[in-house]
């Protein structure tokens, strides 16, 4: 990358995302989920509405197909951690071919639902990368996978998210 201009530069992929891609890495591991978690998201997320049964009512959860309280799909095991990770330090916005970047979006594949007692983990890894020319100049479009299993090692939630550079 010796120019400014997205005619003269090669390539926005880097060498460090060559060796990262595929490789499965920050892990982490969820307390155990609690009853009492799903409820209060629960009321959160329906909020003012009163939430569907199944999320907090164990009597008539346990009449349904699952046997009990499951979690709504948008449930987060890792919102309250006791020590935040590491953020990235604020510097000066960057400027400049490859440095300005926008959110594509993502998609959510469920699995078996969360329920109390579960201990979920996860892990994210640079999927995949697509290079090309729009009318922003060179640009490179990211896919980073986050799966989470539980303590049984199933499929709960796989989001892809797809990063745009330009």
């Amino acid at each position: 990358m010796t120019s400014e201009t997205s005619e003269q530069l090669e390539t926005l992929v880097t060498p460090e995302m060559e060796a990262r891609k595929g490789v499965w890495e920050n892990e982490r591991v969820s307390y155990p989920v609690s009853e009492s978690d799903i409820r209060k998201w629960a009321i959160a997320s329906y909020w003012p509405e009163k939430p569907p049964q199944l999320f907090w009512d164990e009597e008539y959860a346990q009449g349904t197909k699952w046997g009990g309280i499951i979690a709504p799909q948008d449930f987060n095991p890792f919102a309250w951690p006791i020590e935040r990770p590491p953020g990235r330090e604020a510097s000066a916005p960057r400027t400049g071919v490859g440095n300005r970047g926008m959110n594509g979006g993502q998609v959510e594949t469920f699995g078996v639902p969360m329920r109390a007692g579960d201990v979920i983990t996860s892990r994210t890894r640079l999927k995949d990368w697509n290079e090309r020319t729009t009318r922003l100049g060179l640009t490179l479009f990211t896919e980073t996978e986050t799966e989470w299993r539980n303590q049984r090692g199933e499929h709960v939630k796989t989001r892809i998210s797809t990063g745009i550079r330009y």
